[in-house]
């Protein structure tokens, strides 16, 4: 027998009866995958970790009783599904700005205080180094646009649309993760596929070089801390649109975008400086905002792109300092 087929029998055995470092090691290689199939059941990485977290702690102690007829993947994901769709229940769909209202067609400074009463969706630190797979397609399964669009689709849908066209289960071993029937899982997917048909947003083309798409993310920071308007222009397809969560108002088109651009962030912002991350799969910008040039710049927003012929088509700015901890950023830069 393989080394590892022999060490993971033995720590089977031993997780079985009762030895936790066992089971740590069991699940330590399907931790990813299962952290990133949380995120895109409920659209933040917070509640991604509570229920991973939850999920793992109730795996453990029914560890006893797992008789191994399905594998130990696909029983892992029976315990993170119900375990997110409970959590989902509990604290709704995520949110983008656009959820809640139209497009504002200029800079809005008045009556744009943060709106706390919303969940709003977040930003997940998901690197191509994550894959198990197609790395194109990793990416598409995390990105904003996708996610945002699964919050629309209720729980059922949503998990049977993720277990099948992202993780490849079948339909007979996802209706075995949902104690439902195959052809329930089959009009869950079905259905699920036209709702995201609707509505989903452009994502980024896959074939996208991501030394382009760096690029891209460098020349928008660079044009906003340096309040360069022509150089923003430049970056922007015409009907881009901008969002702020947890900001409500939020700009479709290049003049509206720019504008407020022009408006806010170039104008009444006395300093930023900012650090490439990755978000959602793809380049992003961690900006920090400070009062003055040498002032300590603190944590204001982490914006990630979506792009299209070169151009970007998206801007997502998650304006909230406790979204940089997830990310391993500074908390501040001097």
């Amino acid at each position: 027998m393989d080394n590892t087929l022999c060490t993971q029998a033995t720590d089977l055995e031993r997780a079985r009866d009762g030895d936790e470092a066992a089971f740590t090691r069991l699940v330590a290689p399907l931790h990813t995958e299962l952290r990133a199939y949380c995120y895109r059941i409920l659209g933040s990485v917070h509640d991604a970790d509570d229920a991973l977290q939850d999920a793992l702690v109730r795996a453990w102690r029914a560890f006893g009783r797992f008789e191994g007829r399905s594998s130990l993947r696909t029983w892992l994901y029976t315990v993170a599904t119900r375990t997110s769709l409970d959590l989902a229940d509990a604290r709704g769909r995520r949110a983008l700005p656009m959820d809640l209202g139209p497009a504002s067609e200029r800079a809005m400074i008045e009556g744009n205080d943060p709106v706390t009463d919303v969940a709003w969706l977040g930003p997940y630190p998901a690197n191509a180094s994550d894959d198990l797979g197609d790395r194109y397609v990793y990416r598409e399964s995390v990105e904003l646009a996708f996610v945002a669009t699964l919050q629309h689709l209720p729980g059922n849908q949503r998990a049977a649309l993720v277990l099948f066209e992202v993780l490849s289960f079948s339909a007979a071993e996802i209706a075995e993760i949902m104690s439902t029937s195959t052809s329930s899982v089959n009009s869950a997917i079905a259905r699920a596929r036209i709702t995201l048909g609707a509505k989903m947003l452009r994502s980024s083309q896959p074939s996208t070089d991501d030394g382009r798409l760096r690029h891209l993310a460098t020349s928008f920071a660079d044009a906003l801390t340096n309040g360069d308007p022509d150089a923003l222009v430049a970056l922007l397809c015409e009907d881009v649109t901008w969002t702020m969560p947890p900001l409500p108002h939020w700009y479709r088109g290049r003049d509206a975008v720019v504008d407020f651009a022009v408006e806010v962030p170039m104008t009444r912002c006395p300093s930023w400086r900012y650090l490439l991350t990755t978000a959602n799969g793809l380049p992003a910008v961690a900006f920090y905002l400070g009062e003055h040039p040498n002032a300590r710049h603190d944590p204001w927003s982490i914006t990630a792109f979506t792009v299209h012929h070169g151009l970007i088509t998206t801007i997502t700015s998650f304006i909230d300092a406790h979204h940089f901890t997830p990310f391993g950023l500074p908390a501040a830069l001097s």
